[in-house]
């Protein structure tokens, strides 16, 4: 699935005068997403060698204000339901079956869920969904599944869920080493592993796996395998997932080492999953 429209590769976290809302053309919500950033300070606990946030300048906003964030994400989703936001250069080009709102996404240049308070700003903004009668739009969380048992994190997931939510979780890796090496983090793979499938033993979960070039190499074939594998055991341990999108680079990553896969890699991963029994999404690179 590619498409040669210059805005699925510009997410551009700044929108006029915005500090933390901001819509894009998402290539996975086939539609504009509405982005709220909860990490205005860039401040993550992954480190992905093919993340675009550049982590080494000075944040210009620290502190997420939850007025301001309401705020600007009424004042964007009517921008895009009255259709005065295709009036803009940027996304004048945008086709007629794409300028529909899809949803409100809860990510930017960190992980959102390490916001302090992120069951009450989710509450806010399904309260505003609701006020604005929008509530066929989706709220989507976009996350590495690292925090899903902090109990403020619980209490959010379970107002995405009576909101018409929808939770994409990272995994990306079959091993400890590749997790390693793709999130530079010291968080322990199996945390993600546990954290995930305890959430989808709850509801459908939607999983993210961005895989690359490394180094000029594609994803070993036995680390497919053990990603695979994790995918059964999710399964087997009563978790439900709903999708899994594969996907690789579309956009200028963090590291020069980092390149798309050809679409022949990405098709062998995906039919990989698919033998498995798992529903697939495939999204090619730029």
């Amino acid at each position: 699935m590619t498409s040669p429209l210059p805005q699925h590769r510009s997410h551009s976290r700044r929108y006029e005068l915005n500090r933390f809302v901001y819509p894009v053309l998402s290539r996975r919500s086939r539609g504009i997403s509405v982005g709220v950033n909860l990490n205005p300070d860039k401040v993550c606990n992954f480190d992905c060698i093919y993340c675009q946030v550049d982590r080494r300048s000075e944040a210009e906003t620290r502190f997420v204000e939850l007025d301001a964030v309401l705020a600007e994400l009424e004042d964007v989703l009517d921008l895009v339901t009255s259709g005065r936001l295709f009036e803009d250069p940027a996304f004048a080009d945008v086709p007629g079956p794409l300028r529909r709102l899809n949803d409100i996404a809860f990510s930017g240049d960190g992980e959102p869920t390490t916001y302090r308070n992120f069951d009450e700003i989710v509450a806010s903004v399904a309260d505003l969904k609701r006020r604005l009668g929008l509530d066929a739009v989706k709220l989507v969380l976009i996350t590495n599944a690292t925090m899903f048992h902090r109990p403020a994190v619980e209490r959010g997931l379970e107002i995405l869920d009576a909101n018409q939510g929808e939770i994409w979780a990272k995994l990306e890796a079959g091993t400890e080493d590749y997790f390693k090496l793709v999130e530079r983090t010291t968080i322990p793979f199996q945390r993600v592993l546990d954290n995930i499938a305890a959430a989808a033993r709850k509801r459908p979960l939607v999983l993210q796996s961005l895989f690359m070039r490394i180094h000029g190499a594609p994803p070993p074939p036995t680390e497919i395998e053990r990603f695979v594998e994790r995918l059964i055991d999710i399964r087997e341990a009563g978790g439900k997932l709903k999708l899994v999108q594969v996907y690789t680079v579309a956009r200028q990553p963090a590291e020069s080492f980092v390149e798309p896969l050809s679409v022949a890699e990405l098709d062998a991963i995906a039919d990989a999953v698919e033998r498995s029994g798992m529903a697939v999404e495939r999204y090619y690179g730029g």
